[in-house]
Parts: structure tokens; C-alpha cells; sequence
């Protein structure tokens, strides 16, 4: 939870203020007569009647990034990838356009979009467990019934070759040797798989704790996952038709590498997204979560 910010803190600098529009921090002045991607949002921000607290609670931006971000300092994101994430996502919550914004950011830093890392060469070392073979139970039983032929052949003409013996034992009462076929062994079947627990975890999610579903159905994609205490849960590569899901008594806090890939389920629910192919999102759920939906 964001601590209230200060009105001070929602007033631009005394040095932007006296700045005129056309001018770069750094004193030169701009190529052209766009107003500055921080200006277009702090000003967004304000004629939607939203302080910064506000903002950063909605998008889960942090404050102090809200605010370099408005005043074009992009040092704070963490590098390109980052900035144009959270650009979006306050351009979305201001209620503007962040298109217009994107393609500002990538003439100034490169003048294209960069291509998002590969979690793939991060994660070969990962040891992924193959699945345990089924038994061949047509071969088995092809073995039982060529065992039982070949003891049902024995029986009836092994014992024929010395008929002496063969007169002696009937005349001497005893039971001559059936050669009645002996019951053939009935195959086990195997035992029906165990369901996964994550299908499990949202059929009939707790009340009193917070469960999250990852379920990568779009592509494969880097996640982490922490609970309350920022114990990892989870810190890996999901591959495309996998999924995940984590429980927590308070919070689970995510990490997604390639958020576009990913179908979110919280507390039972499907969490409605417009993330976009190889964006980085970092999302936090709790037990009143998704508040609508």
C-alpha cells in the first residue's frame, strides 16, 4: 500500500516552471513543438483530477518512478524495456493514448522499439523433469497369454512319452493330471492419474487465502513469485500450455516476464488484461482481488 504523498509533491519544480516548453533539461531546445512525455502525462493526470497517490495505486507504479517519470527523468525504470511498460500503463490510467507517447520515447532512445530478452538463455540450466513412462500393459499381457499356451502345451503332452508309468498311476488310483487350461491372470489396470493441483486450487479456492493462477497459454514466459514475507514461491520459465498457482494467507506478488503470453486467474476468477507480447508486468493480488469481475 502507497503512503499518501504531500500536495508539494504534485507540483511541478520551480526550475520546470520557469523552463519554457520547447527546452530539454538539459538547456537545448526541442527538434520540434511537442510538449514532453512527462508533461503530456503530468498533465493528463491533472485535467483527470488524479494526484499521484492515486496513480500509483491504480497502476502500481511507485511513486518516486511517477514522478521522475513526469518530469522525463527515465533513469528509474530500470532501463528501456521498463520505461516504455510503465509509460503505457500511465498513459491507460490517465486516460490518454500511450501510441503517441511509445513512438516519442523510441526516437529518443534509439529510434525503435528494443526487442525484449529472451528468458529462454537465462533459464537452460533449469533441470525440467521428464514424465515417468506408463507401463506397457498391452505387451504384459501379450507375455501372460503366450506363458499360459505354452503351460497349457506342456501339460497335456509332456506327460504322455512313458505309458507304463501313465497305466501304473490309474491303476493305482490316483488322479490323472487335467488338462484344463489354468485361469489367465488378469491385468491391473493403472491407477487414474492424480489431478494437478493447480486445476484443483481453482475449483474450490479457500476464502481465507489468496490463490493465483499462471497459466502460460499463449507462449512460454519468465515468472516470479513471492508471498507476504518475499519468500519465493516460484522463479522460473513457464513453456507454452503450462501453468502455476500459488497460495498465500495475505499477498502473492508477481513478476512476468512476457505478460502478453500469460492467462491470470485470481481467487477463482479471470482477470481480464490488455497486455501486450513482451511486456514486463509487475502485478500484487490479495484476498479482495479482482474487485470486479
Amino acid at each position: 500500500m502507497s503512503i499518501g504523498n504531500s500536495p508539494e509533491d504534485d507540483r511541478p519544480s520551480d526550475d520546470r516552471l520557469d523552463r519554457p516548453a520547447d527546452e530539454s533539461p538539459a538547456g537545448e531546445r526541442r527538434a520540434d513543438d511537442r510538449p514532453s512525455i512527462g508533461r503530456v502525462l503530468q498533465q493528463a493526470r491533472i485535467d483527470a483530477g488524479l494526484t499521484v497517490d492515486e496513480v500509483s495505486t491504480s497502476t502500481r507504479v511507485r511513486i518516486p518512478i511517477v514522478h521522475a517519470i513526469e518530469q522525463d527523468d527515465f533513469s528509474r525504470c530500470g532501463g528501456d524495456v521498463y520505461a516504455r511498460g510503465h509509460i503505457r500503463t500511465l498513459a491507460r490510467a490517465v486516460g490518454i493514448d500511450p501510441a503517441p507517447l511509445l513512438a516519442q520515447y523510441d526516437e529518443g532512445h534509439g529510434g525503435h522499439p528494443p526487442q525484449p530478452t529472451p528468458a529462454a538463455p537465462l533459464f537452460e540450466a533449469e533441470r525440467i523433469r521428464s514424465e515417468p513412462r506408463r507401463p506397457n500393459w498391452t505387451a504384459a499381457m501379450v507375455a501372460a497369454i503366450v506363458a499360459v499356451i505354452g503351460f497349457v502345451g506342456f501339460t497335456a503332452f509332456g506327460g504322455g512319452d512313458d505309458d507304463g508309468d501313465g497305466s501304473k498311476s490309474v491303476a493305482e488310483g490316483s488322479t490323472p493330471a487335467s488338462t484344463k487350461p489354468a485361469d489367465k491372470p488378469k491385468p491391473h489396470k493403472p491407477a487414474d492419474p492424480k489431478p494437478d493441483p493447480s486445476d484443483s486450487a481453482i475449483a474450490g479456492v479457500p476464502r481465507d487465502k489468496v490463490t493465483v493462477k499462471v497459466d502460460a497459454a499463449d507462449g512460454r514466459s519468465w515468472i516470479s513469485a513471492k508471498d507476504h514475507s518475499g519468500r519465493t514461491l516460484f522463479d522460473g520459465v513457464l513453456e507454452q500450455g503450462q501453468a502455476k498457482t500459488f497460495q498465500d494467507k495475505q499477498k502473492v506478488d508477481l513478476v512476468l516476464g512476457d505478460a502478453g503470453a500469460i492467462e491470470l486467474y485470481v481467487n477463482g476468477k479471470h482477470v481480464e488484461n490488455e497486455f501486450e507480447p513482451g511486456q514486463v508486468e509487475r502485478l500484487s493480488y490479495t484476498k479482495g482481488d479482482p474487485e470486479a469481475g
